[in-house]
């Protein structure tokens, strides 16, 4: 994500397990109880964000149905399905779910008991379930584009609605397991009026017209976290091109627009060549630039279509180049971030620090701006950075009721920054080297900083913990490697960084 200013497949196992230990403890004290106990909102225990997520299943798959009535201040009519696999036993399944009325729930099935505690909603099913077993879930619910205070899930555009579901409300939309350690497959099933237009993640399944509504469907063919889905609602445009390797490109812009924006779109093959050239072949099976007409404050890589401000491509008083660098932050993150996703919220300097990378060095290459001289104006302000967010790696948590307030200057350049001296340390060959073993080795699963360490030490052949351990969770910023002269000093008040 930016904010402007106006594993490999057995990797996931690893964090799967850690839940499935975390539900079996849960489950063994339930059982220890001489009562029931009353339900309570569960998490897998993320040091930014404990209640999110759930324990004691693993969803492999979401198929969700919206139906829209043409206000985008009324909530839409849903059904989410949840197919999972049983973890531990469980007498309750936990669901990521608030915001929306609960109409029913079916558990393989069967009709199931609910309630709420906390942002949760809790269904017991009629049987306990046990480990290895399939589990089938079906709410059907509203969902309400009107948020009040809390920032992302639904955006209200000019025309319709949009996503932003980053860093834990995609729960605000649709229920879920909100947490990018569980990733899985999306199936979209979006009903619209009769002169809008709907799209999803993922390519097109099917689109069935009526008298006065379309459905379209649509699906991804990787596994996604639920932070990255997204549906747009509107009178838009779909224009397709071909990018590298015959790969289908769909942007989705204001129909009215369609003509200014052009001019912005046919940039992206050419980008995404820059990128392939940089770590490898993108990872998805479509790309796009989804354009909202709506103020946000911030660009979202939601996966195989990046959600961005339409302003960003309107104002004048924005160079082209920084245009096009911001368009290639988005781009990155379909590498670090989405195919390669974190484990948990703290390691949210790999995605955001390596999209910032590509972001400077696009710059540097194809508008010569400097990449060492943004590094040394980062260095300049790092320590200030971590003193306000910590460091890249330990992160301190969100300010209250400011969820996005993760989102700091320390994990953008000042996580940029790290792989810069990365680069410094091992030489340009072997970083490059790192780069393009990380996305392939971690592709459709999900890696944490300490895989990020041991990575980099077997591609470099050297014992790098000790220099990760300074860049990534010192206080103060270590040395930089070939530039001894940098220094750090106190920043000047500056607005919020706008990114994400």
């Amino acid at each position: 994500m930016l904010l402007t200013p106006r594993t490999k497949p057995s990797r996931p196992k690893a964090v799967r397990i850690a839940v499935a230990v975390l539900a079996a403890t849960t489950s063994a004290a339930l059982l220890a109880a001489s009562a029931p106990q009353p339900a309570a909102p569960l998490g897998i225990g993320d040091r930014l964000f404990p209640h999110l997520g759930n324990p004691g299943y693993d969803v492999t798959s979401y198929d969700i149905a919206f139906t829209y009535h043409g206000d985008n201040s009324k909530p839409l009519d849903a059904l989410t399905k949840i197919d999972a696999r049983v973890t531990a036993p469980l007498e309750r399944v936990n669901l990521d779910f608030t915001h929306g009325k609960v109409r029913s729930v079916e558990v393989n099935g069967a009709p199931a008991d609910f309630t709420t505690a906390g942002e949760d909603l809790v269904v017991t099913p009629h049987a306990r379930v046990q480990p290895g077993e399939r589990l089938r879930i079906a709410v059907r619910h509203t969902s309400d584009p009107v948020s009040g205070d809390v920032e992302g899930g639904w955006v209200r555009t000019g025309d319709g609605l949009a996503m932003a579901n980053q860093a834990d409300v995609a729960h605000r939309v649709f229920p879920c397991n909100d947490h990018p350690a569980d990733k899985a497959q999306f199936t979209f099933r979006v009903t619209a009026p009769k002169g809008l237009t709907a799209v999803a993640n993922g390519l097109p399944l099917a689109e069935e017209r009526r008298a006065d509504t379309t459905t379209w469907a649509y699906r991804t063919r990787h596994p996604m976290a639920t932070e990255l889905a997204q549906v747009s609602i509107g009178r838009s445009t779909v224009l397709h091109r071909t990018g590298p390797y015959r790969l289908p490109v769909r942007d989705v812009v204001p129909t009215k627009d369609r003509e200014q924006l052009e001019p912005w779109l046919t940039k992206t093959p050419d980008q995404i060549s820059w990128m392939e050239d940089k770590v490898g072949r993108y990872p998805f099976e479509t790309y796009g630039v989804l354009v909202a007409d709506a103020r946000t404050g911030f660009e979202l890589e939601t996966q195989t279509l990046s959600l961005f401000e339409k302003e960003l491509f309107t104002r004048p008083a924005y160079p082209e180049w920084y245009v096009e660098s911001i368009m290639v932050h988005e781009l990155a993150h379909q590498w670090f971030g989405d195919s390669v996703s974190p484990a948990t919220w703290s390691d949210l300097w790999l995605n955001e620090g390596h999209a910032t990378w590509y972001e400077a060095l696009y710059a540097e290459e194809k508008a010569r701006q400097p990449l060492e001289k943004r590094m040394r104006y980062a260095y300049r302000l790092s320590d200030s950075w971590r003193a306000a967010g910590g460091p890249p790696a330990a992160p301190k948590g969100p300010r209250p009721g400011e969820k996005i307030s993760i989102f700091r200057p320390v994990v953008y350049d000042g996580s940029a920054l790290v792989l810069y001296a990365l680069r410094q340390e091992i030489g340009r060959s072997d970083f490059e080297a790192v780069e393009r073993a990380w996305v392939h080795t971690y592709r459709d699963g999900n890696a944490t900083t300490a895989d990020f360490v041991r990575l980099a030490s077997e591609v470099s052949g050297r014992n790098l913990d000790g220099f990760f351990d300074a860049w990534l969770y010192g206080a103060k910023t270590p040395p930089m490697p070939g530039h001894p002269d940098w220094t750090s000093t106190p920043p000047e008040k500056k607005a919020a960084s706008g990114r994400k």
